[in-house]
């Protein structure tokens, strides 16, 4: 059974948030949507929402789930949620830096090979620089 690893692509004025990898050394320098592995008993979603307030300090709203579950190593997959923050800043508790990408900018920076064709993915849901998370 492959282990499920939860990220959000969060979405404020037609900016998506991207994070820097810190590690391990292999991923060092990387970029990648926030988030991590589903603890035992918590659904997808708790994880998502516990992860996001754990890397940024941020609270965060679920809008709906990009595509299915994403390949992202050997015995891993990544399932991603569109995200809007309720409250807080982000702020790298885990990452090295982080930045908010226009359209224009998602591909200036060196995304993670498995986070790539997420980018590709999350590009075609904000169009017009308005943040469409979904809200819940």
């Amino acid at each position: 059974m492959e282990k499920i690893v939860v990220a959000a692509a969060i979405v404020r004025d037609g900016r998506l948030l991207a994070a820097q990898r810190a590690g391990p050394p292999a991923m060092a320098g990387g970029w990648e949507f926030p988030g991590g592995k589903v603890d035992p008993g918590e659904t997808d979603e708790e994880a998502l929402v516990r992860e996001c307030q754990e890397e940024l300090g941020v609270e965060v709203a679920l809008g709906r789930r990009i595509g299915g579950d994403w390949p992202l190593g050997p015995g891993y997959v990544i399932r991603v949620w569109l995200a809007g923050l309720s409250s807080g800043e982000p702020y790298p508790h885990e990452h090295l830096a982080l930045r908010w990408l226009s359209r224009e900018e998602l591909f200036d920076i060196a995304w993670l090979p498995a986070d790539r064709p997420i980018v590709h993915a999350v590009k075609a849901l904000i169009p017009d620089g308005r943040s469409r998370y979904g809200g819940t």
